[in-house]
Formats: structure tokens, C-alpha cells, sequence
């Protein structure tokens, strides 16, 4: 197996929770190294990595891959100059901050053969996987509707500031938003048209922080929601067909042991608590059923096999950046919605 050269463009949480510790056990990929600007602490956790002093030096290396992990504000000047020097790249969500640059950086990525992957790794939480096969069965019947939530509790503002100050990236609808709406587009296709409300609702924030959007489609509506005064969590995702009901808790468990210093080849790696299982209330060939259902084991190493798989074997990518526009066209009505306070068509 010939390994892809890979390296990040930040190793703050993203880098040292979410991407190295999968390139590093992954047989297909080499770690090289990470563009740190203050701290130099990769090589503390990955000896063998180079800590490089700009993006320029990163680039001028001899690197396959890039991962650009940055600010959200970020991600189109850093993955457009990624492109141009000829690498392939992994950019994290959300993936731009308008519907324009998204569209530039698939056309940039298509014109010259590369791969451009959007780090949604969320499709690989364990109460996802479980919910996209219960829909898959089709146990529920035609669907009717569909709430997904994204809930937390926490009234204090980020330590970071790219996430709290007034900017183009910044906000829990470029957030947490881009999962829960990768998440509905990739179980229900894009919807016809988007309302949204849209508020701030912590003392100081200057920040969007609670979102409230409404995807709808020809028979079915979807509800997403996320904000930072829950403490009391509603099911992270709900349900409803003309046969029954399908409730889950929000249950992954991988971030927490991934920021735990767990590393990522344990035969039992993602398994949620059994009390953690969905519930499932429907009639299946005539007879009433309400039990819990065993929840899937979530692996975000899924993700980086599909990236190996789309550079190495040319496959199409896990998460691809047409994927990607379509969330940001979701976020830009959402925000067209919200200011006007009508329904945007898609």
C-alpha cells in the first residue's frame, strides 16, 4: 500500500483530536508533519513529524494531502492555495463561508484532477449510522417528519476568539449548523426551500448561537436545532413515519475518547452505553413493536478510508465538495430567511 504524504494546517484540538490519530494507524498515510505557528508540539505526540514554519514551506514539501483545519474563515483563501500548488485537500467544516467560494474551490479541484474532500465526520457518529439504517428499513413508513438537535449547555463564551468576534466564519450556524444540515441533506437530498430563525442568546455573545431551520421537501419537513441552553437534552434525533417512531439520544462516544487520549484501533473502538439505544415504536407485518434497538458502532476511520480510497483507487470522495455547496447553500438561505423572515426557495 503506497502511503499518501499528509499534512495539517494547524495542530490545535481539530489536528490532535480528530486527524492525527487516524493518519497515524492508518496504513495508507504518513503523517509529515503540521504548520504550527506559536506552540511546536507535534513532535511531542509524533516524533517523526516536521513542524513547519508557513504554509509556503508546507506546500513546497513533498506532501500529497493537506488537511486544512483552520478558522472557518479561513478555509478558502488556505484550500484555494492548496489546490493551485497541486495537492489534494481535506477541508473541515464548514467548508466556506459563501456559496461562491465553495463553488470556486470545486471548480478549482476539477479542472485540475484533484481530490477535495469536506471533513464531515459526523456521518460516522454511531447514533447517526443507527438512525440512517432504521429510515434505510423503512420500518417507519413514509416519512412525515424529522427533528434533529444539536443541544448543549454552556452560557460561557468560547476561549477562542476566532469563535466569538464578528466574522464571516464565526456563529453556531457555521458551527454546529453544518452537521446537523450534511446530516439531513445526506439522509433526504436537498430540500425545496429553507426557514430559519436565527438567534443570540448568551450574555456578551456577538455571535449567532441558537439556530432554529426548517428544511422543507415535497412530503416531509425537517427541524434542526442547536444552542448552548439545554440542560436538559432532547433526543438528538426524531422520527416520524405514517407507520411509527424512531427516538435516539445524541450517544457517540468517539470525541470525548479521542479528547481523552484514546487512540483510535480498539476492537470496540465507538460503541456507545447500551442505555444510550433508540427507541423504536412502529407496526411491522402487522404487529405493534416497541423496543430499543441495538446502536452501530461509529467509526471516524471510515472517513479516512474513503479519502485514501478516492486519491489512491480514484473513487469518489466520502464527503465530496459538491456535498459542501450544498450545505452552504443552506446556511446562505438560512440566513437570507432569517433576515427577511420569509421561506427562501432553493
Amino acid at each position: 500500500m503506497e502511503k499518501i504524504k499528509t499534512a495539517l494546517l494547524s495542530y490545535g484540538m481539530s489536528g490532535k483530536v480528530f486527524h492525527a490519530p487516524f493518519l497515524s494507524i492508518h496504513p495508507g498515510f504518513e503523517l509529515l508533519g503540521s504548520w504550527e505557528r506559536s506552540k511546536k508540539v507535534i513532535q511531542e505526540d509524533y516524533p517523526s513529524a516536521k513542524s513547519y514554519a508557513s504554509i509556503e514551506e508546507l506546500l513546497a514539501a513533498d506532501v500529497d494531502l493537506v488537511i486544512v483545519n483552520t478558522p472557518v474563515g479561513t478555509h478558502f483563501e488556505y484550500a484555494k492555495k492548496v489546490l493551485l500548488a497541486g495537492k489534494h485537500a481535506v477541508v473541515e467544516k464548514a467548508f466556506t463561508t459563501t456559496v461562491a467560494e465553495a463553488e470556486e474551490l470545486a471548480g478549482i479541484a476539477k479542472e485540475k484532477g484533484l481530490k477535495l474532500a469536506v471533513f464531515q465526520n459526523r456521518r460516522w457518529d454511531s447514533d447517526f449510522k443507527t438512525v440512517q439504517k432504521i429510515i434505510n428499513e423503512g420500518v417507519l413508513g413514509e416519512l412525515v417528519e424529522a427533528e434533529f438537535h444539536f443541544d448543549r449547555y454552556n452560557p460561557l463564551l468560547s476561549a477562542k476568539a476566532h469563535k466569538e468576534t464578528a466574522n464571516d466564519g464565526a456563529g453556531i450556524l457555521k458551527d454546529l449548523g453544518p452537521h446537523l444540515i450534511d446530516q439531513a441533506v445526506a439522509l433526504f437530498g436537498s430540500p425545496k426551500a429553507v426557514f430559519a430563525d436565527i438567534r443570540t442568546t448568551r450574555e456578551g455573545s456577538v455571535v449567532d448561537d441558537w439556530i432554529d431551520l426548517l428544511l422543507i421537501y415535497a412530503d416531509l419537513r425537517v427541524r434542526l436545532k442547536a444552542g448552548f441552553f439545554v440542560k436538559e437534552a432532547n433526543p438528538a434525533y426524531t422520527i416520524h413515519g405514517k407507520k411509527g417512531s424512531f427516538l435516539k439520544p445524541r450517544g457517540d462516544v468517539q470525541e470525548d475518547d479521542l479528547k481523552a487520549g484514546k487512540k483510535p484501533n480498539l476492537e470496540l473502538w465507538g460503541t456507545e452505553s447500551e442505555s444510550l439505544q433508540g427507541l423504536l415504536h412502529t407496526e411491522i407485518d402487522g404487529k405493534e413493536i416497541r423496543e430499543k434497538i441495538p446502536t452501530l458502532q461509529g467509526n471516524y476511520f471510515s472517513f479516512f478510508d474513503g479519502v485514501y480510497d478516492a486519491i489512491s483507487n480514484h473513487k469518489t470522495e466520502p464527503v465530496t465538495a459538491q456535498d459542501g455547496v450544498k450545505v452552504m447553500q443552506i446556511i446562505e438561505a438560512a440566513i437570507a430567511s432569517n433576515t427577511q423572515q420569509k421561506v427562501i426557495n432553493l
